[in-house]
């Protein structure tokens, strides 16, 4: 196996996402809370990372020993279980390794900042291994998005603070609300292009249940809220005054994108470019937001 199939398996450009939720909450930690532990911070950094890169990992793995990853239903280069022949025990054996580490480091955590952060980390890792292992894949039933959005978004942006901090309050449950939804629209494009094959593997994602057409509608409508509530938590106080400005300027510039992807359409032979369009849109969306928070973080320190 090489390095490039390494990355593959863990399918490392998605990380952004994490990436995205440790940032907002780094920041959001610094501009709510009078104390950092940057050793805390950065522990949680590479559990994180390695929690997230595990699960890609088990979802390789038994999206392939399912059969919702074949050479008849997919015909993305990126899977190279099913392209190039790695081993799918490699990928099982990547993922439990990725977790042992984020287990130590866990409890490293539970050391430093509270046993309460063990309890949490244990929950995502059982979510992200039963997102697409067990009987009954998180991932093939219509709550895969809430799951996805949950964790990825309102959880860790939440541990991250409580880590950084030390405390949280509110507000931070609250910030934690446009990251979710931003993170849903994106496994709401993915299950949109992967309809086809995810009805033949037996699965019943949201976008299944509810249709093609309204599962694209959905994508933009979660995408809507999350740059809404980046706006309207700015004008309300819960976030400072510049998240207005910046999930303002957010909007214009990934609206020709979201126009794009509309005329585009979503299928798998859409995929790539539609998930490329999605992953434009939450950088655009994390730029934004982080982009806030700094301002904020250097008008408050100027006072």
């Amino acid at each position: 196996m090489t390095l490039r199939q390494f990355a593959r398996i863990v399918e490392i450009r998605t990380k952004i996402i994490s990436v995205s939720g440790l940032t907002i909450g780094a920041l959001l930690s610094l501009y709510l809370f009078p104390r950092f532990y940057w050793d805390r911070f950065l522990v949680m950094v590479v559990a994180t990372l390695c929690v997230d890169m595990g699960t890609t990992a088990f979802n390789s793995f038994f999206d392939y020993e399912k059969g919702v990853d074949s050479r008849d239903s997919n015909r993305e280069s990126d899977k190279v279980l099913v392209h190039e022949g790695v081993a799918p025990g490699l990928a099982l054996l990547i993922a439990m390794g990725l977790f042992a580490v984020a287990a130590v480091l866990g409890l490293v955590l539970g050391y430093l900042s509270g046993w309460a952060v063990v309890f949490a980390g244990a929950l995502c890792m059982a979510v992200g291994f039963f997102y697409n292992g067990g009987p009954v894949p998180l991932s093939s039933t219509p709550a895969g998005e809430i799951f996805a959005g949950g964790f990825l978004g309102t959880v860790l942006i939440l541990i991250t603070v409580y880590v950084a901090a030390g405390e949280l309050d509110g507000r931070v449950a609250l910030a934690t609300i446009p990251s979710f939804l931003l993170i849903a629209s994106i496994l709401t494009v993915n299950n949109t292009c992967d309809i086809e094959g995810d009805t033949a593997g037996g699965r019943l994602t949201l976008s299944i249940a509810v249709g093609a057409r309204a599962s694209a509608a959905l994508v933009y409508v979660l995408g809507a809220l999350a740059f809404g509530a980046l706006i309207a938590f700015g004008a309300y106080g819960v976030l400072p005054i510049e998240s207005t400005v910046a999930g303002g300027i957010g909007v214009v510039v990934a609206f020709p994108t979201y126009r794009t992807m509309a005329r585009r359409g979503f299928s798998h032979a859409t995929k790539g470019p539609s998930m490329g369009a999605i992953s434009r849109v939450f950088t655009i969306f994390t730029g934004a937001y982080c982009a806030a928070l700094i301002v904020a973080l250097i008008r408050t320190m100027s006072v």
